[in-house]
């Protein structure tokens, strides 16, 4: 069995599984777009949940509120289906094939075989599609990925129930409405509002507000958990912003690919402008993830480099501070 369905590579899962699933539907929208009017750019710092022994950061939006939001915005319908077992997980999969649907997974990272060893760790929050079975594998197109692949039946069941936080119970979607034509506009100025409602959001954890906070506790790492630890937590927040879930510089890029977009369907020049803004953003969250690594690597030859580190995580915190005061005059 194998569907109709063309494979393109995109900077993130969950936009790159919903831009395709959507283009194979009849809706081009790219995944830029998909970001933006899903809101997907978040910060939020919880230092009381751990993630690898380390306080758990995120850049982005909960699993699926991306396309969920898309989906809202844009007046489609997606079905989401989760399964108690392995056998009935796979009979609703096999059904979708054989109607010709290629099929959204949520799944766990670490059992992908195709993923280099070094980014195969427990995180169930990676999207794929399946597109097709043969005897022994399932068609896989993840857009993270260069080419389509394959997993065997058995790696398949694995990753869709794999154990742990955001277990995704094979969690299977798909979009069963598109309209022929959607507003994009309307949903455009939605996706910016929310996302400038929640970077400037009065809550200390959250967005910029949270960005500062991180930044003054780099600051009391070393002396309050010793250096080892201290590295350790850096270490994690680099991992969180630029490998897992792409995360920090990434999609800041993304974002300002959004406003390109955004500035020619609205004829809006100032988005055009803060696109190139947010680009410039993005290459100081890369600039501050390069300086992070050297620290934890051993490698900084900067005296005070923890407090070196937090000031530029404060800077970037300014910047996006005005940045989103900026974006959301833009649009009001």
């Amino acid at each position: 069995m194998q569907v109709t369905f063309t494979h393109h590579q995109s900077a993130h899962c969950e936009n790159g599984v919903a831009s395709n699933l959507l283009k194979n539907s009849g809706l081009n929208i790219s995944e830029p777009m998909v970001f933006g009017i899903g809101s997907g750019l978040l910060f939020v710092y919880l230092p009381f949940l751990k993630v690898n022994h380390a306080p758990a950061i995120s850049y982005r939006t909960l699993p699926g509120q991306i396309f969920n939001k898309v989906a809202n915005r844009l007046n489609l319908k997606i079905k989401r289906q989760k399964f108690s077992s392995v056998a009935s997980a796979n009979k609703a999969l096999e059904e979708n094939l054989k109607n010709n649907i290629p099929t959204g997974l949520q799944v766990g990272v670490y059992h992908l075989s195709y993923f280099p060893d070094e980014y195969r760790f427990h995180f169930n929050a990676h999207n794929l599609v399946v597109y097709g079975k043969t005897e022994t594998d399932y068609l896989i197109s993840d857009p993270v990925m260069e080419t389509v692949t394959t997993l065997t039946h058995d790696e398949l069941d694995k990753v869709r129930f794999a154990k742990g936080a955001f277990a995704p119970r094979g969690q299977m979607y798909y979009p069963i409405q598109v309209p022929g034509n959607v507003d994009f506009k309307n949903a455009i100025i939605k996706g910016i509002k929310d996302t400038c409602r929640t970077m400037l959001a009065p809550m200390p954890i959250v967005g910029v507000r949270g960005i500062k906070f991180v930044s003054r506790r780099i600051r009391r790492w070393p002396a309050k958990h010793g250096v080892r630890k201290a590295n350790h937590y850096l270490a994690q927040m680099v991992r969180m912003q630029e490998e897992i879930g792409t995360g920090g510089g990434g999609f800041r890029f993304i974002y300002a690919a959004f406003l390109q977009e955004a500035s020619v369907i609205l004829n809006n020049e100032e988005l055009k402008t803060l696109s190139k803004e947010m680009t410039q953003i993005g290459d100081s969250w890369r600039d501050f993830a390069v300086e992070a690594s050297r620290i934890y690597k051993n490698r900084s030859a900067k005296e005070d480099a923890y407090n070196a580190i937090a000031d530029e995580l404060l800077d970037i915190a300014n910047r996006e501070e005005i940045f989103f005061k900026k974006l959301k005059k833009a649009i009001s």
